[in-house]
């Protein structure tokens, strides 16, 4: 498997890996609506990668919360997760 973040044209969302508690990979996406609104990215998501790497603590952290509260994977975060926190 390659672990490498890429964006997939035809689901429209960035794909992408996060290390679990328990040591193992979990698959996640993340749309490019959400990387738009959230992070100022690019509509058509053609900016996905560089916006992810800018973020990639605070997209991974969503991540880690939704497979906190029960979620399998692949985990699909949306807006809401990824919501800025105050």
């Amino acid at each position: 498997m390659d672990s490498k973040p890429f964006f997939h044209n035809d689901s429209g969302a960035l794909r992408f890996w996060v290390t679990a508690e328990d040591g193992r990979p979990v698959g996640a996406s993340i749309t490019k609506e959400a990387l738009h609104f959230r992070f100022r990215g690019q509509p058509g998501g053609e900016d996905a990668l560089a916006i992810y790497a800018a973020h990639r603590d605070e997209i991974d952290a969503a991540v880690h919360r939704r497979l906190a509260a029960g979620s399998l994977e692949p985990v699909m975060l949306r807006e809401f997760d990824v919501a800025a926190r105050s």
